[in-house]
């Protein structure tokens, strides 16, 4: 499929590894230029020269931290006039409602939730004038089923869900769309940081934790970040222009719900 959206410019965030990544290669495919984010230098260059070698498009990069302000303004100024925007940040350390305090809510905020607000409000204007634009957001499974052990990622990805169900309304009328995408567990460093706190609680291989958690997936896999990547690129296309504020899920059947 043609996706329609070759020669627009995209900001991909967190975008050297992971999920971030697998959106960028997707959009890179498709013929979008890529602004890609990410806070190591040296990763995000190596994932920018592969994908210009790949996929021939222009990459440019900024290697800063998106949740804070100097960074938030060195990516903002790289981004100026961007079609489509992917915000992604990895999520906050799990543990118990015991364990949090105040200040780590603050971080939680501030990376999963007020960024990805700043960088909506800092973009939208220009693709407003376009009459065209594309946000996604990657967040979590836990908006629609809260995991207890990520109470910190619980709490800022539903306030971030919140905020996009208004907002998406009322650009929508300007063509532009905004929509989130929710990951179960996918073959990432993430999975790799939860299934380590599970060999080191249980006193297992990483194997068997694998194969533990893969278990309560319907698909019985953990997902990969290309076929990640093609649910957002679809949802950045031309044709995906009447799905506005959406939380689609991407777990393999995990998230054990009806809507």
């Amino acid at each position: 499929m043609d996706l329609g959206i070759h020669g627009k410019t995209a900001l991909v965030c967190a975008s050297s590894k992971g999920l971030g990544r697998g959106c960028a290669e997707a959009l890179a495919e498709a013929g979008v230029n890529l602004i890609l984010n990410a806070r190591g230098a040296e990763a995000l260059e190596a994932t920018a020269a592969q994908v210009r070698d790949r996929f021939g498009v222009t990459v440019v990069t900024v290697a800063a931290d998106v949740t804070t302000e100097a960074g938030r303004a060195q990516v903002l100024a790289a981004a100026e006039g961007v079609d489509i925007l992917v915000t992604n940040a990895g999520g906050p350390p799990p543990g118990i409602w015991s364990d949090w305090t105040r200040d780590d809510f603050i971080r939680a905020l501030d990376a999963n939730m007020l960024t990805p607000i700043a960088l909506m409000k800092a973009l939208l204007p220009g693709m407003i004038a376009k009459g065209w634009g594309r946000v996604v957001n990657i967040t979590s499974q836990s908006v629609k089923a809260p995991i207890p052990q990520l109470g910190l990622s619980n709490s800022a990805r539903a306030g971030l869900t919140g905020y996009v169900g208004g907002t998406s309304r009322q650009v929508a009328p300007y063509g532009v769309t905004i929509n989130n995408l929710l990951p179960g567990i996918h073959d990432t460093d993430r999975a790799v940081a939860l299934d380590g706190g599970v060999v080191k609680a249980e006193g297992i291989t990483m194997e068997e934790a694998r194969a533990k958690r893969a278990v309560g997936i319907p698909a019985r896999r953990y997902g990969t970040a290309a076929e990640f990547g093609a649910a957002c690129a679809f949802l950045c296309s031309q044709q995906a222009g009447f799905i506005v504020g959406q939380n689609i899920l991407l777990d393999g059947g995990a998230t054990n719900a009806t809507l």
